[in-house]
């Protein structure tokens, strides 16, 4: 410097305007200075783990084309597909496995006996009565223990059950057929609400209802859809996302549509109990919930056939488990501990010490545009997570981040007209930590009382990393 030089004076700014990216603390300071601040939410992708950051750069990089190409047509076979609901059948007459002796269905991945949470427990005692093997819960509690009733997962034999739910030979279930892909998956005839199974209840009154559904609700169901034919059940559930419905925790409008469609065949028909049917179905507001199970059961098995994409096709918890699994048809189930039931609504008297882990095979509806994909329209849900729409929206907008699409058939009025996401990305899920959000009811967790609230389940990050890692394997393996 010569001594004619001098320095240039460094003059801060009169005001401030920030963009803060990462730890919130320093937005709320710039806040509290009353100075405008937009906070990034960003965090390390993968939370830092170096291996799993490097199997995510390989495929969003040199497996990306072959990923992306297998996700375009996963998100076409579930966004297109046109299931429709054919028939009401006896389960031991379509589900082979259940034609082989006392075999008991259940939600979830496989499951022994002995670690079963109470109110799957109880649904698998009174499915058992029901059926006549036993007299009462502790005895069939005793042929399970002993292996006299087998146990088998539901979804491995093209079954969906919801929430507790424990089914035998002689359960009704809705048939539901993919014509294009000649896939057809099956759900029982939903129990209703009150002293219920699949709310984990063993209770005389639970039995009986099982009774009445395999003796009148289910031969009237029959009669009533073979004589209506086909019924295309996403544009029913289309209907009902547009009235408020997110066909998971709230079927309403979806019910509704349903038993109008059925109407005339139902009132028409000459089962000496029809009277009985219809009281029952005009008190069960969640009837169409295991129909859009199935429903969406089928397009998922559709788009499991397609090799080398990174979408979930299937996620499922038994109160103890969550699975999940990716598209292809060898992609294996990923496990993580189930989790608990958050952002709740519990009934008087009620609370978190009450609730058992999330349960039930009904998540299926999260990964083609219903139920958390659709909240965002539901009053239904925003009353259970804060009270407000915008609190709903944020459900559907987090599960956006992570998809590949959006749906064209199921289109949310008050989400600007856009349809909900679908196409679960299993790359996205574990870089952003962001996982699917579970609209779903909660069970009691030891006395047999049953439902006691409903919430939002997030599904556990530790699943959704074991199936990337899988894929990254795989692909990796096939270079």
């Amino acid at each position: 410097m010569t001594g004619t030089d001098t320095a240039t004076p460094v003059r801060l700014p009169g005001e401030v305007n920030v963009v803060n990216v990462g730890l919130p603390l320093f937005a709320e300071a710039i806040t509290e200075q009353r100075r405008p601040v937009v906070q990034v939410d960003w965090r390390i992708p993968a939370g830092g783990d170096p291996d799993v950051v490097a199997a995510l750069r390989r495929l969003y990089g040199k497996h990306a084309e072959k990923i992306d190409a297998a996700n375009q047509e996963v998100l076409r076979r579930l966004d297109r597909g046109a299931p429709q609901m054919v028939a009401v059948r006896t389960a031991r007459d379509v589900i082979p496995v259940l034609a082989e002796g006392r075999v008991i269905l259940h939600c979830g991945p496989r499951i022994a006996v002995e670690d079963t949470v109470d109110p799957l427990r109880r649904s698998m005692r009174a499915a058992i009565c029901a059926e006549g093997w036993a007299s009462s819960p502790d005895e069939a509690d005793a042929l399970m223990r002993d292996g006299s009733v087998r146990l088998e997962p539901a979804n491995a034999h093209g079954v969906v059950v919801p929430m507790a739910t424990a089914m035998g030979p002689g359960t009704p279930v809705w048939a539901v057929e993919l014509a294009e892909a000649g896939i057809t998956t099956y759900a029982p005839i939903g129990q209703g609400p009150g002293d219920v199974a699949w709310f984990g209840r063993d209770t005389p009154g639970a039995i009986e209802r099982l009774v009445l559904l395999r003796e009148v609700v289910g031969p009237v169901l029959a009669d009533a859809v073979a004589k209506h034919g086909p019924t295309d059940v996403m544009s029913l559930a289309a209907q009902a996302v547009a009235m408020g419905d997110d066909v998971h925790v709230r079927t309403q409008a979806a019910t509704n549509l349903l038993l109008r469609n059925l109407l005339p065949m139902l009132v028409t028909g000459d089962h000496p109990r029809r009277g009985e049917a219809a009281t029952f179905m005009s008190g069960n507001h969640l009837l169409f919930l295991t129909l859009a199970m199935a429903a969406a059961r089928a397009l998922a098995a559709w788009a499991s056939e397609v090799e080398n994409s990174s979408i979930v096709v299937g996620m499922a918890r038994n109160g103890t488990e969550f699975a999940a699994w990716l598209a292809g048809p060898s992609s294996d189930w990923h496990l993580a501990p189930a989790p608990m039931v958050e952002r709740a609504l519990y009934h008087p008297g009620r609370s978190e010490a009450d609730a058992a882990p999330d349960i039930g095979d009904s998540s299926v509806l999260e990964l083609v545009g219903l139920g958390g994909a659709a909240a965002a329209g539901s009053p239904a849900v925003a009353q259970i997570v804060g009270g407000t729409m915008a609190a709903a929206a944020e459900l559907t907008e987090q599960l956006h981040q992570v998809c590949v699409g959006n749906s064209t058939r199921f289109m949310i009025p008050v989400w600007g007209m856009r349809g909900s996401p679908v196409g679960v990305d299993v790359r996205k899920v574990v870089e952003l930590g962001i996982t699917p959000q579970v609209t779903t009811g909660i069970l009691h967790n030891a006395d047999g009382s049953g439902q006691v609230g409903a919430g939002v389940a997030t599904a556990p990050v530790q699943a959704f990393v074991s199936a990337l890692m899988a894929l990254d394997a795989k692909l990796e393996a096939g270079n």
